[in-house]
């Protein structure tokens, strides 16, 4: 599996990242998730890209075993180091491993992929898809997904400092990011784009219910429709059990 574009802007930013607003909502994320996902004490859950490790972090603090990947040296670095000053080892473990790679195998009760931790930054290469099978294949049946994907409808309305490409759904800005020294440099960044109707899709190929998708900003998690006025989507799937053959509905589909 090659490299990945965002692993040297990673590298640069280091424990800097967690300087930008975006993550300063990770306890209100959490408490929405571990209530929708119903998850519990001694729970195994999948984070996909994790970065340095907040969202991971805080579910093991609940005791909630948690394994993030990343794809950044740098970042899983900084998400054990905290997971070890925190006294959170075993619960929380972490390992570099590109998420088009993953091989899991109905290994956990739920998967979270959050702030375009992995899906989302594949560009238009069709490796999206790739991290969403593996995602999915991840969960035991009847397991939670829950991930976040950036709203088409938005970029086209208010990510004017990003180009938009109509034909494959990718935003593409230029812009500074410094390190944890305050080095600037300027960097590319692209993100793909989403509907509603197209992770519904995706779910409808790797055989997932779709039981909600909401309008979600970082750290205001919450049941709001689909609208065009916030930044992500967040989808709440759950990997169908089958009977003869025939697809069952868990029963906490909202």
């Amino acid at each position: 599996m090659t490299g990945h574009w965002f692993e040297p802007i990673a590298d640069h930013l280091g424990s800097a990242y967690l300087r930008y607003s975006f993550t300063k909502g990770t306890a209100q994320e959490v408490a929405f998730l571990v209530d929708e996902l119903q998850l519990e004490a001694g729970m195994r859950v999948l984070d996909v890209g994790c970065g340095p490790g907040r969202h991971a972090l805080a579910l093991a603090q609940r005791q909630i075993s948690v394994h993030g990947i990343d794809i950044s040296d740098t970042f899983v670095d900084l998400a054990a180091e905290s997971a070890d000053q925190l006294g959170l080892l075993p619960l929380a473990t972490f390992e570099r491993l590109d998420a088009r790679a993953m091989e899991f195998d109905s290994e956990f009760d739920a998967v979270i992929c959050l702030c375009q931790g992995a899906f989302g930054l594949m560009t238009a290469t069709g490796d999206d898809g790739e991290v969403f099978a593996r995602m999915a294949a991840a969960l035991r049946p009847g397991g939670r997904l829950a991930m976040t994907a950036f709203s088409s409808y938005f970029a086209v309305r208010y990510h004017e400092a990003a180009n938009f490409d109509a034909s494959t759904g990718v935003s593409h800005e230029r812009t500074a990011v410094k390190s944890p020294a305050g080095d600037e440099i300027e960097v590319d960044l692209w993100t793909g784009c989403y509907t509603p109707r197209e992770l519904r899709q995706l779910c409808e190929l790797n055989d997932l219910v779709a039981d909600r998708i909401c309008s979600v900003e970082p750290g205001a998690y919450a049941h709001v429709d689909p609208t065009t006025e916030t930044p992500e989507f967040l989808l709440l799937a759950t990997r169908s059990t089958s009977i003869s053959g025939e697809r069952t509905t868990p029963p906490n589909v909202h």
